[in-house]
């Protein structure tokens, strides 16, 4: 497998555009996949830049339902006409977050993109095909992350603010050639309830891990040290290799290479890796 960083915070170069935000692109031998659209246009002018044709995706997974990851869409359904869009039936929901001088923003997609024809609803566990899936609904072990706070939900019918449970939240899994790819957007559940899921489903655990952990946040902070250093002894316990990107943040990233070694590195805007 091939994967190319569209879109992350940070860049290799200056030759790539950054934002706050994640779009990723992975070839098979068979498919070409991308994994969420950033917040803009700019997924597609790096995409010209790292030699992908958006054009010929064949399909698009979208993370969940903030516009970091799902504000490109406008942009995708204009360059790609046929690629089916696999979102979560609730990431169209109304969600918010609280900003440091207590505004409430917006941070949804753009509810009239929904009636697309392109795009296909999912829950739970959804088989794009025999050898790639999403997967939602992952359980609550471990305590709600101190970096989702201030990340709200507007109730459909009642019409009060909730703190998001991120039951739109999806994760893709690819299998190839003996190896299993796991792909997180952000991990607001947690990247280690959502391994703990994924093994419940699978029997094992990923060969790679590529995504957001979400120890960082605008709204929430960085996760305490000691929660940092927990998760890095989990993941190290996996044997998985693990890229990670985007929310995860640069000091935390920074405290599990520290614990991690070789077992994790960072993906930047520009960064093309084989698996």
């Amino acid at each position: 497998m091939l994967i190319k960083t569209l879109v992350e915070n940070t860049t290799i170069s200056n030759d790539f555009g950054k934002e706050h935000g994640l779009s990723l692109y992975i070839e098979t031998g068979k498919h070409k996949i991308l994994f969420d659209v950033g917040a803009s246009d700019l997924f597609l002018q790096n995409a010209k830049k790292l030699d992908v044709n958006i054009a010929d995706i064949d399909f698009l997974v979208i993370s969940h339902g903030h516009y970091d990851h799902g504000g490109g869409l406008k942009t995708f359904f204009k360059e790609n006409t046929r690629a089916e869009v696999f979102v979560h039936r609730l990431a169209f929901g109304k969600h918010y977050a609280i900003r440091s001088n207590d505004e409430l923003d917006f941070i949804g997609l753009a509810e009239e993109l929904k009636h697309n024809k392109q795009i296909v609803f999912t829950s739970d566990r959804f088989f794009i095909n025999s050898r790639i899936q999403v997967f939602s609904n992952v359980l609550q072990r471990e305590p709600r992350l101190k970096s989702n706070n201030g990340l709200l939900r507007k109730h459909e019918v009642q019409g009060q603010m909730l703190d998001d449970t991120f039951a739109h939240e999806q994760h893709l899994v690819i299998e190839e050639e003996g190896t299993i790819l796991l792909v997180t957007g952000c991990a607001h559940n947690g990247i280690i309830n959502i391994l703990e899921h994924f093994y419940m489903l699978k029997g094992q655990m990923p060969d790679y891990v590529i995504g957001g952990f979400h120890l960082s946040s605008r709204s929430g902070g960085d996760e305490d040290s000691e929660m940092i250093d927990r998760i890095g002894k989990y993941l190290m316990g996996t044997k998985a290799k693990f890229y990670t990107c985007h929310c995860t943040g640069i000091e935390p990233y920074k405290r599990l290479k520290a614990n991690m070694g070789d077992n994790i590195d960072y993906l930047s805007t520009g960064n093309q890796i084989k698996i």
